[in-house]
């Protein structure tokens, strides 16, 4: 006898099979998500306060202050905002590697830029030390980073 399979099953077993390929690919932040959106907003408003002298976060970003605090500007607004909200938006698993590993190489550059900030100039004086912002900023890229890499890692 020949079994004959109905168009139905072999639909379902198509939809199954498709739910499982998405579900493979994405990762499920539950409160996880909220922590990641609210270290975001930590780090938006640490652009506006002060980072390098009397310059906030987003003129450092701008050019203003350095090159070191800058890179640390802009590799935490660039993993840290923008990379961190396409990551929480579409739930890719790759997204959340992708700000795992950059939220980690944005905090060393953070701990550069706070060093930069005390270690003694050209000149022998010593530096006008980290603003306020940048010291939150850091922080703020840690935890995400953290955050980050747990969501990465919770996908079995």
């Amino acid at each position: 006898m020949c079994a004959v399979t109905e168009p139905k099953i072999d639909q379902l077993a198509a939809e199954i099979d498709e739910v499982g390929e998405r579900a493979a690919k994405t990762v499920e932040l539950g409160r996880r998500g909220f922590s990641i959106a609210v270290l975001m907003f930590v780090l938006l408003i640490a652009q506006l306060l002060p980072w390098v002298g009397d310059h906030a976060g987003w003129e450092v970003l701008a050019g203003r202050g350095g090159g070191i605090p800058q890179l640390f500007a802009a590799t935490s607004t660039g993993i840290g905002v923008l990379a961190s909200a396409v990551a929480l938006v579409t739930r890719r698993w790759w997204l959340a590697w992708v700000c795992a590993a950059g939220g980690w190489f944005a905090s060393v550059d953070g701990l550069l830029a706070i060093w930069s900030q005390q270690s003694s100039h050209a000149t022998g004086a010593a530096g006008g030390g980290p603003g306020f912002g940048l010291i939150v900023a850091w922080i703020a890229t840690v935890a995400l980073a953290v955050y980050w890499m747990r969501a990465a890692f919770s996908r079995s």
